[in-house]
């Protein structure tokens, strides 16, 4: 088969290379499926310079997801060949042809398209299990979502007005506004021209925001803390500025407020059935209308450097998808 794979770490300009490589084996409890589209995410290119948790043994195919139909089983799997899936893993998604232990794939309706299922599960788990089991967002309540045109952001978005919130999202162009506004957001903030801390008091009658999605961290989570609803959730999902910050525990407790983290991965290992019970409630947000993933660009096998160029150089919104095959 054909596969994006990295012989040493380093820039994925310089190391990505598509070469013929062996195909996968399924695993014992396992599937191999023909790969229809791939989701790309940013730890793709964590894990291509060397610089994420993890080290596969060299040469490796990066890329976390993948949407496409079985072709062939383990003894101990629960699959069939023939169904379509998406898989998920720390890599081998840059491939026509991927491996993925049952555990780690869910099978999706005739009704999602193979684009939609390779950006539905990193990102909407996470605004999901996030928003839900940690934040425990309420019908009624004030959704604060920053970095809302990323994919992460969209989803919580989405999600946020599927579960009943008023929803205001924070971008730093025009242009990612607009996304926000297609995801769903009542109200949106340009985060370099306004006080966003101003902007969220002014909009909640000096109230502030009951949850604060924040997969930014630096200074946005600093501000955030200065718009927080009494008794509100501040939910930690990432540090994209770089920074990750502290805060004094005495305004924890003047304001009554939880500083509540997320990693979604750790699911996986402690409690996996809060992923499939996750994914049979996305389906279901999915075939309702509630949630559609929003995606940035059209790009084929060839282009996958192009299209992980824009997630680098943060020209993207949504999520970044490419296909595989005609």
């Amino acid at each position: 088969m054909k596969a994006w794979r990295v012989h040493t770490h380093g820039d994925f300009r310089d190391v990505l290379i598509h070469e013929d490589c062996p195909a996968p084996t399924a695993p014992e409890d396992g599937v191999v499926i023909d790969v229809s589209a791939i989701g790309l995410n940013f730890p793709d290119l964590l894990a291509i310079a060397g610089k994420y948790q993890v080290r596969p043994t060299m040469p490796f195919v990066p890329g976390m997801e993948a949407s496409g139909r079985i072709v062939s089983v383990g003894e101990k799997s629960k699959f069939k060949v023939g169904q379509r899936v998406i898989a998920n893993g720390l890599w081998g998604s840059y491939a026509e042809q991927m491996a993925a232990a049952d555990h780690y794939t869910f099978a999706i309706p005739d009704s999602m398209s193979d684009e939609d299922a390779a950006a539905l599960h990193v990102i909407y788990q996470t605004s999901y299990m996030g928003l839900c089991y940690r934040a425990n967002l309420l019908a009624g309540e004030t959704l604060l979502v920053h970095g809302g045109s990323g994919g992460v952001g969209t989803s919580a978005i989405q999600i946020g007005k599927a579960l009943g919130a008023t929803v205001i999202a924070t971008a730093s162009t025009s242009e990612k506004l607009e996304v926000c506004k297609r995801a769903g957001a009542d109200h949106l903030i340009n985060y370099r021209e306004n006080d966003f801390v101003a902007e969220v008091k002014s909009l909640t009658d000096g109230a502030g925001a009951d949850v604060i999605y924040d997969p930014v961290g630096g200074d946005v989570f600093d501000k955030s803390s200065k718009c927080i609803a009494f008794s509100g959730r501040l939910l930690v999902i990432g540090f994209a500025s770089g920074r990750i910050p502290e805060i004094a525990a005495n305004r924890i407790l003047l304001k009554n407020i939880s500083i509540v983290g997320l990693h979604w991965g750790n699911y996986y290992q402690k409690a996996p059935h809060l992923v499939a019970e996750t994914h049979e409630k996305l389906l279901a947000l999915y075939e309702a209308g509630s949630i559609s993933p929003i995606r940035f660009g059209e790009y084929n096998m060839d282009q996958l450097p192009e299209a992980q160029a824009a997630i680098a150089e943060r020209r993207s919104f949504g999520k970044v998808v490419v296909r595989v095959g005609g």
